[in-house]
């Protein structure tokens, strides 16, 4: 089966997180422009982007230069679609440094570590907010990402609980005990609430949030 331009480049990021590198400074080992495998080489010009290969030669070097066959690639390759994403990540107070982002403020050079998302599997739903009781940290039409089987939940996490009376509450954990789970709202407004624990169908923690 033909590999896609996604599984290509999501190989060669696979590739050099294993080896413990940047794509620029996996580039780099293989005599390449530092530049070759960043973000912003990957599309062309156009309405939509064209999609930009990389060439022959470049698998060619990196292939040499970790050491890995084109057999391992493939697979890499075609195991990226059940992988889960990533994302390049950086701390706030590096974020303000040059050397990060291109012109065009996509990610480049080294510093960068990654950030997984969270792969689709049945235990996860995603819930819209209703209400100000967590504002100003979530938001009224706010998505939440859930986990239903993040069941190890700790005092301070944000959670999504199910009642047996049939609410859904998105609040923070202010306090645990063996029967009991107190939950707090960022709105002051709001007091915490006292849920026993057979009265709790599940509690999720809340893994993302989209505003």
């Amino acid at each position: 089966m033909p590999l896609s331009h996604a599984q290509l480049w999501t190989a060669i990021d696979g590739l050099a997180r294993r080896e413990g590198l940047s794509v620029s400074a996996l580039a780099r080992r293989a005599g390449l422009d530092a530049t070759s495998f960043n973000p912003s080489k990957r599309f062309g010009p156009g309405d939509p982007p064209r999609p930009r290969w990389p060439s022959t030669e470049s698998l060619t070097r990196i292939l040499a230069a970790t050491g890995v066959s084109l057999g391992e690639f493939a697979t890499l390759a075609r195991d990226a679609t059940e992988r889960p994403s990533t994302v390049p990540m950086l701390g706030m107070a590096q974020a303000g440094q040059d050397g990060f982002f291109d012109d065009a403020g996509l990610p480049i050079g080294e510093g960068w570590e990654q950030t997984e998302l969270p792969r689709p599997r049945d235990s996860l739903l995603s819930l819209r907010i209703t209400g100000d009781s967590m504002d100003p940290l979530y938001r009224e039409g706010d998505r939440l990402v859930v986990d239903r089987e993040a069941t190890v939940v700790r005092k301070g996490d944000r959670v999504v609980v199910r009642t047996v009376g049939g609410e859904t509450l998105a609040k923070q954990v202010a306090e645990l005990t063996a029967h009991a789970v107190t939950l707090a709202s960022v709105n002051p407004a709001y007091p915490p609430r006292t849920v026993a624990r057979a009265d709790i169908v599940w509690m999720g923690r809340i893994l993302w949030v989209s505003q």
